[in-house]
């Protein structure tokens, strides 16, 4: 921002004609009070705002209700049909604010297409229309001001005619307010003491979202995985990673190479302050359908003092990107322990390599660099990038739910049915201490019991060893058997099936009329004899959308996603179409069917450009040696990385005449003086008219013959300025000939004037 003088108003160019009218509507008070400052408040008619309320809207894409520090936005400031406007001013204030000095502005605009929009000449912070004309629709970007600056309130103005409207509240202003900080100096979570009694033990489960189909730019085929995942329970005296922290080198190794012995020496060094260590394997490829491949899970505990869950899983391949848990508190406010957790997750990076795609070749981050999450603004390069601003779709979701407690409870709210059922569903088990070099597939099912009575019988699972990767080390069984007795004799109710709740119903399966919807839910604790459980899984039902859509006569496809932008840098055009679902003959449709718009990447390099040389100079002095020059300008800087300018000045020696140091030997006749005089004047004009051009032919001298000049001998310098000389000698003289006029001659030049 620049400062400008008190005295001028913030007009933009479509209200310099009303600004009479505008300025004579303001109250005497307002007029004094307002033309002070920074930049004066956008001016406003007094009036009502009834006419057109609702015909104009500011809207920031995606509708955020906050706004993430140093993020891009588009805004888009448009009439709803039949309306339209011919000029507009557009302001971000810090809340509260009035706008009068340069620190009231929030937020930095950017624009998109200058034959449209343009800044304020006398409000820099400002956009307005470049020229006025009848318009619909214009768009910039807004880049959101940097940490700790509270809300902000984006502001427009509309010109209509000869009506202005001003939103103070409402369609042509949004308030939006700093999102919780993912880049601030800490993840900014208070972690409260815990009231809890007893002890919790959980189920962490991990679902892997990141696919071709979810992700297609640039998805790796080959070798796309999960590293394995380490993670504890800790208290909060200890942090395995946060947003704003730096990554120890167990995090490094994790994140760059998706090794995780460095991350669980560095947990089990922390004693009394981790609980459990929580492990999964890795999981090659990275996605593939539960009924495949089921999500990997671990079971954990927690207590009073250690009541925090963090774990982290490298996506690969990657520079060094990760998603996980930080410190993820399973203490509630109301001394209890949380029954269910479930997060989506977008990747973040661990600020230890530069890299920007997914194979990017090493290159580390030097100094290191906090961790924070990935953005769609990152690079153009990314995987992630969407020139927009939107958000990352989620890469994987994490499930933790409570399956036990132990202990006496003081929980001041009661359990619902929900924890009951969880906490009577699953005993403890033993943990499992299969060594880790041992690789086993997971376990069948177990088999029917041995006994179809009451009498006690056995049933069996089995799994087999894939790998054993150290011999020394022996591998425990493969089979494992259990008591059991037939269907219906179990002491405990072991036939009764534990359900999830249903998930919500799935959007309906048309867009119009009627079509059906379904929900689902699954199993979360078999029945322990063996037996099925037969209770539904899944549910449908009819729906109706919109049920007079058959009067509709024109039914429209949604759009489809932005084409790529027509262009690698710079500005260019991205287009979106939809089809036409309703059969013509139901009538006309005039919508339309594709729209194109403007886009704008990061700007294109420009090159250095110079004007044509100038003649060279005449020779600065008038006898003897001297030297001339020549100039061009430089017409445009080079921008954005282009090729930097060339020398502007070049100067070459001169030599005229010799200078007439004051008397001669002896009286030379007037027509010797002539014959000298032409023949220095013949020379002179070879030499100026070549620009010292080399000269093959042998100068005529009267009563001598004399040879060719010689080649010009090499440059004494490289660079800086050096001299050339070449000869010219007699070849025969004559007897008549006088000595003056048959001398050998020199010639001495320039080279090499650029420099160095």
């Amino acid at each position: 921002h620049r400062q400008v003088p008190a005295s001028i108003k913030c007009v933009p160019p479509s209200l310099q004609p009303l600004a009479e009218m505008s300025v004579s509507s303001l109250l005497p008070s307002e007029r004094a009070g307002k033309s002070d400052g920074y930049c004066s408040r956008i001016l406003r008619a007094q009036g009502t705002r009834n006419e057109g309320y609702n015909e104009f809207r500011l809207r920031v894409e995606g509708d955020p209700e906050n706004y993430q520090p140093g993020s891009t936005y588009r805004v888009t400031l448009y009439a709803s049909s039949p309306a339209y406007f011919r000029g507009f001013t557009l302001i971000a204030l810090r809340e509260g604010r009035e706008g009068d000095k340069e620190e009231d502005y929030a937020g930095n605009f950017q624009i998109i297409d200058e034959e449209d929009t343009q800044f304020m000449i006398n409000c820099p912070p400002a956009v307005t229309e470049s020229t006025p004309r009848r318009r619909t629709r214009i768009q910039v970007f807004w880049t959101a001001p940097p940490s700790s600056s509270g809300c902000v309130t984006l502001k427009a103005s509309i010109v209509q005619k000869r009506i202005i409207y001003f939103q103070d509240e409402g369609s042509l202003t949004k308030r939006m307010c700093e999102k919780e900080s993912l880049y601030g100096e800490t993840t900014e979570k208070p972690l409260l003491d815990c009231c809890a009694c007893g002890t919790a033990k959980y189920r962490v489960t991990f679902y892997g979202n990141w696919s071709e189909k979810v992700h297609p730019k640039d998805y790796p085929r080959r070798a796309n995985h999960w590293s394995a995942i380490i993670g504890a329970s800790h208290s909060k005296n200890y942090v395995l990673w946060e947003y704003g922290g730096y990554a120890s080198e167990g995090i490094k190794k994790v994140a760059e190479l998706g090794s995780p012995v460095s991350m669980e020496e560095e947990i089990r060094q922390k004693g009394d302050d981790v609980l459990t260590v929580i492990k999964m394997k890795a999981q090659w490829p990275a996605w593939q359908p539960l009924n495949v491949r089921a999500a990997p899970s671990a079971e954990f505990s927690v207590d009073r003092t250690r009541h925090l869950m963090s774990f982290l899983t490298m996506l690969g391949p990657s520079p060094d990107w990760n998603v996980g848990l930080s410190a993820e508190d399973l203490c509630t406010k109301e001394c209890g322990w949380a029954q269910r957790v479930v997060q989506d997750m977008i990747p973040w990076d661990a600020g230890t390599d530069n890299g920007v795609t997914y194979e990017s070749p090493n290159k580390p981050t030097v100094p290191q660099e906090k961790i924070r999450p990935l953005t769609s603004l990152d690079h153009p390069q990314s995987p992630f990038y969407d020139p927009e601003g939107g958000a990352i779709t989620p890469v994987a979701r994490v499930v933790v739910e409570r399956i036990a407690r132990k202990g006496e409870q003081c929980n001041v709210v009661p359990d619902n049915v929900d924890d009951i059922v969880a906490d009577i569903a699953q005993e403890e088990k033993e943990e499992d201490d299969t060594p880790e070099t041992c690789i086993y597939s997971n376990w069948s099912p177990w088999s029917a019991c041995s006994s179809a009575t009451c009498d006690k019988g056995k049933r069996m699972r089995q799994r087999m060893l894939k790998a054993q990767l150290d011999l020394s080390v022996p591998c425990p069984h493969t089979q494992d058997f259990e008591p059991c007795m037939g269907p219906g004799c179990s002491d405990e109710e072991g036939s009764t099936c534990t359900m999830s709740e249903w998930i919500t119903w799935s959007p309906c399966s048309m867009s119009c009329g009627m079509g059906l919807r379904s929900r689902e839910r699954y199993v979360k604790q078999f029945p322990d004899d063996g037996s099925v459980c037969t209770l539904p899984t899944e549910e449908n039902e009819k729906c109706i959308v919109n049920e007079e859509c058959n009067t509709i006569p024109c039914m429209l496809s949604p759009w489809s996603d932005w084409s790529d932008c027509s262009v690698t840098c710079g500005k260019g055009m991205r287009t979106r179409q939809r089809v036409l679902k309703s059969p013509v003959e139901l009538g006309e449709c005039t919508e339309d069917l594709e729209q194109v718009e403007k886009c704008m990447l990061p700007e294109c390099p420009t090159d250095c450009m110079v004007s044509e040389w100038t003649e060279w100079s005449e020779c600065n002095k008038s006898c003897g040696k001297g030297h001339m020059i020549r100039t061009r300008m430089v017409k445009l800087e080079p921008q954005f990385g282009g090729d930097s300018c060339p020398e502007t000045v070049q100067r070459k020696k001169c030599k005229i005449r010799k200078c007439n140091r004051g008397g001669g030997q002896g009286q030379v006749n007037s027509d010797e003086k002539k014959r000298r005089k032409e023949a220095r004047e013949k020379r002179r004009s070879k030499q100026g008219g070549r620009q010292g051009e080399e000269t093959t032919s042998p100068a005529e001298h009267p009563g001598c013959k004399m040879r060719p000049w010689s080649s010009w001998t090499d440059c004494t310098k490289l660079c800086g300025g050096g001299i050339q000389e070449r000869l010219m000698t007699a070849k025969k003289r004559l007897k008549s000939a006088q000595l003056p006029s048959c001398k050998d001659r020199k010639e001495i030049r320039a080279c090499n004037v650029y420099p160095c």
